[in-house]
């Protein structure tokens, strides 16, 4: 069976996790300077696609794993957070041709509100660099328009609880 990431036979099944941080614990996380209300964590990825880039933490499935198990596993090997997966904020695919115009990378992907619940926020694996963000001022990070509707979608759909 072929697990490439690059050229895959199969859209590759991914998971991310938008994890919203209140103020009050933060401090509990690791993190120092006063954040926002509420904080999103990011993270910059290490690899392709979307190498040298902010944005989600998230992952691969693995075969066996259920979709929360991924995002748990993910959010805590690359950003050293333990959380608690709560529900799907969104369902998209994640298309990126190459020059000739195949697809040289396919995921589909399942977005998750997570609250963090533990843990100390660090940069782990496939990740350079983690963040804590400020929803309002994503544009200082280059975050692309697909993770920054995601965020904005999980942010109002945990007002509305």
């Amino acid at each position: 069976m072929d697990n490439s990431r690059e050229y895959p036979r199969r859209p590759i099944v991914g998971v991310g996790g938008v994890v919203l941080v209140a103020p009050a614990d933060a401090p509990g996380l690791g993190w120092t300077d006063a954040p926002p209300d509420p904080g999103v964590v990011l993270v910059k990825r290490g690899f392709e696609p979307l190498q040298g880039e902010w944005s989600l933490p998230g992952g691969g499935v693995e075969v066996g794993e259920t979709l929360a198990a991924a995002v748990a596993r993910e959010l805590l090997e690359e950003t050293g957070l333990v959380v608690e997966v709560g529900p799907i904020v969104e369902v998209l695919d994640r298309i990126v041709l190459d020059d000739a115009g195949r697809p040289r990378y396919h995921f589909v992907l399942i977005d998750y509100v997570c609250r963090a619940v533990g843990g100390r926020l660090r940069a782990g694996s496939d990740v350079t660099d983690v963040a804590l963000g400020d929803p309002t001022a994503l544009a200082r990070f280059g975050v692309n328009d697909i993770a920054c509707g995601v965020i904005q979608k999980a942010i109002a759909n945990a007002n509305t609880k």
